[in-house]
């Protein structure tokens, strides 16, 4: 049986090898330790080995996220796009996933807009014609700290698409 923190450090392992096969993903280790993951020259996020992920959004969005209760304010940038969101077991999978997707749709729009970009980065990294994990809402929802936020948290509520 895996310890807590071996089940942490698979479960950031599965993601960087998934997140790292997308479409136009690229990872490196990030100067802060851990690994990074970029679109071009956008970064969309980094997961530390014990289980911190950090992710990029439009400011707009990234605050719709923490006031639904889907990640929390960065650990240290509170007032960036950023986001800290804490992978404390195998369950945080689907939910880590998601938030990355989120922020790699996102990155992967905008630098389709660009000359460059829209050259490089063709259409089928779009969630119209994405496998239907990419578009899978998370049904738990957990604050920066792990635990559960407001009523309705619990695993068995939906997701509502953000309101922007």
């Amino acid at each position: 049986m895996e310890t807590e923190r071996e089940q942490v450090s698979s479960t950031v392992e599965r993601l960087v090898n998934e997140v790292g096969g997308w479409p136009h993903v690229t990872t490196g280790e990030h100067r802060f330790g851990g690994t990074e993951f970029r679109v071009g020259p956008r970064e969309i996020g980094h997961v530390h080995a014990w289980g911190m992920l950090d992710v990029s959004y439009l400011r707009k969005l990234r605050d719709v996220l923490i006031d639904e209760g889907h990640t929390g304010a960065h650990h240290l940038l509170v007032e960036s796009g950023w986001t800290t969101y804490h992978v404390e077991s195998a369950d945080d999978y689907d939910h880590a996933r998601w938030l990355l997707r989120l922020s790699y749709l996102y990155h992967v729009a905008v630098l389709r807009k660009t000359p460059a970009g829209a050259e490089e980065l063709p259409t089928s990294t779009s969630s119209r014609n994405s496998p239907s994990w990419t578009r899978a809402r998370p049904s738990a929802r957990r604050s920066n700290g792990g635990e559960s936020t407001g009523a309705g948290s619990s695993a068995a509520s939906t997701f509502r698409t953000p309101t922007l």
